[in-house]
């Protein structure tokens, strides 16, 4: 039987799709594009800097929050280059190596974001059951070392769905369908047998954002328990209110997530322009939409804001 020719020892070049049938617009499309990366930018950067200037902020809350922001760059960034690339100078070639490496930035900043909303949901639980004990539980050290631990799960699980798409061959269409390297589609170009691969990213999926999203739900069934044996509906509507920006967070998480593992899973016959939006969105909306959300329902983020714009304003 003759063995099919393994092209992924010679340099591979794979070329990026923008938005399907709209190539004529893609520099119209490219300035709301510019803007909500502008915005992602500036609100997350906006966010750390607050926390770290404002020693009010220097609690567990915010940490949570400050990791949360980090991930959000981290994951604005790993995309910039190339969808800007595509909808202003139709740059569509991205080489094999460096399509593994952003896909596995992406997938990185993707599960450290899942395990931060975890430890924020956490830091809820413990905020509203035990007070008393919320700053010697969560000391600064613990959360140093839940964030290292965040970026090494991350690591370990991504690395071997990441380096065993290198033992592929690449034999036809080298046309990905989105603006950035994305696992199933990096996949569904290979002339060989897949299977080992698919198994993999299943189950980094499932040991990590699928993992998160459980523990996430019991979390709050066990705030909602806590709360509700509270007499006072006063003091049950604030503790509740200390959630509402997690909870967004999270919707704006999982929503996109969950939509885009559907329609790459059971939605086939869809137009190609849905993937290709649900897509963007699923990278785009949590960097987006997190400042907004704690920004708004956060009273000390807004007057740290304000106090951090006086200051400015005063020294120049």
């Amino acid at each position: 039987m003759e063995a099919l020719p393994n092209v992924t020892s010679s340099p591979i070049i794979f070329l990026l799709t923008g938005v399907p049938g709209l190539e004529a617009f893609h520099t119209w499309i490219s300035i709301p594009f510019c803007l909500l990366y502008a915005t992602a930018l500036s609100g997350n950067s906006l966010i750390l800097f607050v926390i770290t200037t404002q020693p009010s902020l220097h609690t567990p809350m915010y940490y949570f929050l400050s990791m949360l922001s980090t991930t959000d760059l981290g994951l604005s960034i790993s995309t910039l280059v190339t969808m800007l690339g595509i909808f202003c100078f139709n740059a569509r070639e991205i080489g094999f190596n460096a399509c593994l490496s952003q896909m596995f930035f992406i997938k990185l900043f993707t599960v450290m974001e899942s395990s931060v909303l975890l430890a924020m949901a956490f830091d809820r639980f413990v905020a509203i059951s035990n007070p008393l004990r919320y700053a010697t539980i969560l000391t600064e050290s613990r959360i140093a070392k839940i964030g290292v631990a965040i970026v090494l799960r991350g690591t370990l699980v991504l690395t071997p769905m990441v380096a065993l798409l290198k033992r592929l061959s690449f034999c036809s269409s080298h046309v990905l369908h989105h603006s950035y390297c994305f696992h199933p589609d990096v996949m569904k170009l290979s002339c060989t047998d897949t299977r080992i691969n698919s198994a993999v990213g299943l189950t980094a999926l499932i040991t990590t954002a699928g993992v998160d999203s459980i523990f996430i739900v019991l979390s709050y069934a066990l705030i909602i328990r806590t709360v509700l044996s509270i007499a006072s509906p006063e003091e049950r509507k604030k503790a509740f209110s200390t959630c509402i920006s997690h909870n967004g967070a999270v919707a704006v998480f999982y929503i996109p997530l969950i939509s885009l593992s559907f329609v790459h899973r059971f939605g086939k016959q869809a137009p190609p322009y849905v993937h290709t939006m649900i897509a963007n969105a699923y990278l785009l909306i949590p960097p987006v939409m997190n400042p907004t959300i704690y920004s708004v329902k956060t009273k000390q983020i807004r007057r740290a804001v304000l106090k951090a714009r006086h200051s400015s304003m005063t020294k120049t």
